[in-house]
């Protein structure tokens, strides 16, 4: 199976089984689900993220109550600015400055409480966490297509915010984990750690990006995401 035809499977599962939670329908989106409260308690579980002080987190449905534990244990949250479209293309949220975890876990309430910063003011972050559509027990991930996901992490590695021992963590329903090959190409980042509402799995370490496929890049992408040219006049 290719990859967009392991989303339509996931999407299709999720709908018919009634799985899914708002918003729906979930075709083209991280699916939210049921139970997605439970897996992300279930994190704490890892020492790794007991220990994290600054998580960078996907802004989908499925990770709030995570983003929402972080920020109530004390961590600092950096989310992706949507489709990476300003310069400042990261939210900052420091917990002591919002007014309610809840609220702030949003991205409504990230825009409203959290700052704007540029990756160059970013912190090392200690852990990111991925929305998927699927995964695979040997750490292959499905997102929902567009390619913003990896290019964040090809981002994050060209301005020293994470690096190849930086885990990555998923949190999904159990009909997410396939028992399929997910085929994975140079620029797709692998997973980690994946969570369900049942258990923790930790993946066998795979190699990582280490920085922007400029030439997997289209002119598309080129002309509609500022903070690439941040990157090319650090490197000239």
């Amino acid at each position: 199976m290719d990859k967009d035809e392991i989303r339509e499977m996931i999407w299709d599962v999720m709908e018919e089984k009634d799985i899914a939670l708002f918003p729906r329908p979930v075709l083209g989106r991280i699916p939210n689900f049921k139970g997605a409260d439970v897996a992300a308690k279930r994190v704490e579980e890892l020492e790794s993220w007991r220990e994290a002080r600054f998580v960078k987190c996907n802004p989908d449905s499925p990770q709030r109550p995570l983003r929402e534990m972080a920020l109530q244990s004390g961590k600092t949250i950096y989310m992706a600015v949507p489709r990476l479209r300003e310069e400042k293309c990261f939210i900052r949220v420091d917990p002591n400055y919002i007014e309610s975890p809840r609220k702030a876990s949003t991205i409504r309430g990230a825009f409203k409480y959290g700052r704007a910063v540029h990756p160059r003011e970013m912190n090392p972050v200690d852990m990111v966490v991925a929305g998927s559509v699927a995964v695979n027990r040997s750490g292959g991930r499905v997102g929902k297509g567009g390619g913003y996901s990896d290019l964040e992490y090809a981002l994050g590695r060209e301005f020293g915010i994470v690096d190849e021992d930086t885990p990555i963590l998923t949190t999904v329903h159990a009909v997410q984990v396939v028992d399929v090959d997910i085929p994975m190409v140079e620029h797709d980042v692998p997973i980690d750690f994946i969570v369900t509402r049942s258990e923790v799995i930790e993946c066998e370490r795979r190699e990582k990006p280490n920085g922007i496929l400029w030439e997997r890049l289209d002119e598309g992408k080129l002309r509609s995401i500022p903070v690439l040219g941040s990157v090319n006049s650090r490197k000239d």
